[in-house]
């Protein structure tokens, strides 16, 4: 887990936020798709409250030719 600095959590305004990586079988998947490779999904958090700052996938490479209908 890795400390973030220089930001604040806009619910309690805690200065120690942490990044960690969702545990277990949780990635981002491709739709349709399940047998192509994911990518983990890292979250910035407030180590204070426990509230959710961020989120994103840490390989977004792997997306780079997925073509979704909208």
């Amino acid at each position: 887990m890795a400390i973030v600095e220089g930001k604040a959590c806009p619910a309690c305004g805690g200065t120690e936020l942490a990044e960690g990586e969702q545990a277990g079988y949780s990635q981002m998947g491709h739709r349709g798709k399940p047998l192509k490779p994911g990518s983990p999904i890292v979250h910035v958090f407030c180590t204070d409250c426990g509230i959710i700052i961020q989120s994103y996938v840490s390989q977004p490479q792997r997306f780079k030719r997925t073509t979704v209908k909208v």
